[in-house]
């Protein structure tokens, strides 16, 4: 995310048949990558992000077809049509920064494009990123480089969490939403939210992935949303992927089951 510091990227565990392999070795059919939405891309000016984002969907629409592809959309200037063509050309749905969906108002900002994938049974997922309000916030000094992933991306997700179910979801009842790394452990503070007059209601159609969390974490959000919440996330190949270790019925739940009620569900409007 533009204020942290620099990350090596080896371009080679990036090469689509190494991809592929990984994928066998890990037991997936199938997997929807996204853009790095924490480059901020996304949250460019309108005329700097275009070029950028054509250029992402030019090319994981050539991986092969073991991959799907979240698409994404340029915040500065939202276009929902771009979405809808998009979503014609077969991406799974959209990939939203955290940030530009972390307030009653922001999620406002997004009506256009959230309608979008609602009408056409497409999925929500949300990713730690900036917006464009946010793109330029500093790093913390003295920080280690692990410091934005453990107060920065847990906030944000934590933030969209709570503006989603406050305003996105009365706006938009019948849309299938997806959190990264457990939504920051937000559904943990259930308590914490009651105490402070809040409330959670129950909601089929909200889920959470386990990427960068292990069985501890995972356990915990199974024990608060149910297991049917929850889908199988990873950072790989930023980070390795790791067995949780809790059972067959939930590797089935997370693996098999609940990603077909994410990405596919039965009898959606023009699901692409």
């Amino acid at each position: 995310m533009p204020g942290e510091d620099d990350w090596p990227v080896a371009l080679a565990d990036h090469d689509p048949d190494r991809r592929v392999a990984a994928l066998d070795a890990a037991g997936i059919d199938r997997a929807v990558v996204a853009a790095s939405v924490t480059l901020g891309v996304e949250a460019l000016p309108a005329e700097e992000a275009a070029p950028l984002i054509d250029a992402y969907h030019q090319g994981v629409a050539e991986l092969p077809p073991r991959f799907l592809a979240w698409a994404s959309v340029g915040l500065a200037d939202p276009d929902p049509r771009a979405l809808d063509a998009l979503l014609d050309r077969g991406f799974a749905g959209a990939c939203i920064a955290a940030d530009a969906l972390a307030s009653p108002a922001a999620c406002a900002a997004l009506d256009g494009v959230l309608g979008v994938l609602e009408r056409r049974g497409a999925p929500l997922f949300v990713h730690p990123g900036p917006s464009p309000q946010t793109l330029a916030t500093p790093a913390a000094d003295g920080a280690p480089p692990w410091w934005p992933a453990m107060t920065r991306y847990v906030g944000s997700m934590n933030a969209a969490w709570y503006a989603f179910a406050l305003a996105g979801r009365p706006a938009h009842p019948r849309l299938r939403v997806c959190f990264a790394m457990l939504a920051g452990l937000a559904p943990l503070h259930r308590e914490r939210l009651g105490a402070r007059g809040g409330r959670a209601a129950a909601d089929p159609l909200t889920f959470v992935d386990s990427s960068s969390y292990g069985p501890r974490a995972v356990d915990a959000v199974i024990r608060e949303l149910g297991v049917d919440a929850l889908v199988h996330g990873s950072d790989v190949p930023v980070v390795d992927g790791r067995d949780l270790a809790l059972g067959e019925a939930v590797r089935v739940a997370l693996r098999e089951r609940n990603p077909a009620r994410l990405l596919a569900p039965q009898g959606a409007e023009g699901s692409a």
